[in-house]
């Protein structure tokens, strides 16, 4: 018994087939498990018109008395009647009408195919020659229509107004607060009647206040430049010894029970002036920021000594064994990282290959939201280390898809130690609070 609900094209390429031999609708509707007025229907709603009045001499050859015409002759290639075989198209004195002729012997020949059972001339020997016009069931033309029609009953809003109006009123504020469609799914799941990817083609439709442009990630990247030469990689450097990104895989597999904290660096506008280091923990992106003067290694060392005195060194050493960054010029100092102006050693540094970002992916990506509220460009003279925090509280009170929509703060609490959030000036902020925008710190100027 055949379960499936639709005809496939193997279903209509079987029923073309048996067409052609005469079969009836029942035998054909017993061998697919289908009743034969599904098989009548499918025929008559996808069967193929083929029209035969594009012929200038339509007419004359739908008649019956055309081959006995006593008046038919002159061009015998083309079978031209007498009246019309000067002309290139129907002569006006052959009919009164399309439907009157003039010529008493017009006799036209009436098919009642289309109008009884099959409802097509696939089986008739006359079909390939037939001067009339008539139907034909092509299988690879009825999929075709059956596919654009299951195309157009898909297409539009499945909602009533007031069920757009009330997705409209949840969606769009929060969008408009820079709030990403990850962090909004994994608040409201429960009241969002559709999944993600409806919501994006609503997006794209225009339906809410808000638009693509408003979606962080819809927007359209610039292209990347390409170099005409690769870069050397040159690193026999003195601060990678024994430091590279080999030696950290190799120590963490000495130390599987060590956590890791991704450093970087962002910087405002490309004249010298502050920048923010960002350190993020692996284990649940949470992420701290503190705003530097200036983009040195003398900034970076004091700001990691002023952040172990704020925890103390034995929380230091607990949640920041090891640090793994980049080749900036900035990080180029992992003595006095490494070490505390006492000399205790309370932390390990490591360094990426050159050029490959991937290696700490994570906190690359954590980035973005820095983005939203502080484009690429804009100088941080104005900014202070409160707006900063209001900033990295905002980011990591927004839930994440990595994080299954929790966010880094709800992962915090359960694997750092609690204080680490609130010596470092940051607070949770309510979900429907988050606001990613550059007006979450503009208006404290």
């Amino acid at each position: 018994m055949n379960t499936q609900k639709h005809l496939t094209l193997s279903n209509r390429t079987f029923i073309e087939q048996e067409l052609l031999q005469g079969s009836s609708f029942k035998s054909i509707g017993t061998a697919l498990g289908k009743d034969p007025t599904t098989i009548s229907k499918e025929v008559k709603k996808h069967r193929k018109f083929i029209s035969k009045r594009h012929n200038a001499f339509y007419h004359c050859l739908s008649c019956t008395n055309w081959s006995i015409c006593s008046i038919k002759g002159g061009d015998r290639a083309t079978s031209r009647c007498i009246r019309t075989r000067t002309c290139n198209r129907l002569c006006k004195h052959c009919y009164r009408s399309y439907s009157s002729w003039a010529c008493d012997l017009y006799k036209p020949h009436n098919c009642d195919r289309p109008h009884r059972a099959p409802y097509v001339c696939n089986d008739c020997e006359k079909a390939t020659k037939c001067n009339i016009d008539h139907f034909l069931y092509d299988a690879k033309h009825a999929q075709a229509e059956y596919e654009k029609v299951l195309v157009s009953s898909r297409q539009g809003i499945n909602m009533t107004p007031e069920e757009l109006r009330q997705l409209n009123d949840l969606i769009s504020p929060l969008v408009l607060q820079g709030q990403p469609l990850s962090h909004i799914f994994a608040v409201h799941a429960n009241e969002i009647p559709v999944c993600r990817r409806t919501l994006y083609n609503y997006f794209d439709q225009c339906v809410f206040k808000a638009r693509n442009i408003d979606l962080p990630r819809r927007v359209r990247y610039k292209k990347r430049k390409k170099r005409s030469e690769p870069r050397v990689k040159n690193i026999k450097q003195v601060y990678r010894n024994k430091r590279t990104y080999v030696d950290f895989e190799r120590f963490m597999a000495a130390h599987p029970d060590y956590d890791v904290v991704e450093m970087d660096t962002v910087k405002g506008s490309r004249t010298a002036g502050k920048c923010l280091l960002t350190l993020l923990f692996r284990s649940c992106s949470f992420m701290i920021i503190i705003l530097l003067p200036d983009c040195t290694q003398m900034s970076v060392v004091n700001a990691i000594n002023s952040l172990c005195d704020t925890i103390g060194i034995r929380t230091f050493k607990k949640y920041f064994p090891v640090i793994l960054t980049d080749n900036g010029s900035e990080f180029k100092n992992p003595w006095d990282i490494e070490k505390a102006e006492t000399g205790t050693q309370r932390t390990y540094v490591f360094y990426c290959d050159p050029y490959v970002s991937n290696q700490k992916g994570r906190i690359e990506k954590n980035h973005e939201y820095i983005r939203y509220v502080i484009p690429k460009g804009r100088s941080m003279f104005k900014y202070t280390q409160e707006d900063i925090n209001l900033m990295a509280s905002h980011i990591n009170s927004t839930a994440r898809d990595s994080l299954n929509g929790a966010t880094p703060f709800n992962l915090a609490e359960l694997l750092l130690d609690k204080k680490i959030p609130i010596l470092t000036g940051q607070h949770k902020v309510s979900p429907d609070e988050v606001l990613l925008k550059p007006a979450l710190i503009e208006h404290r100027d």
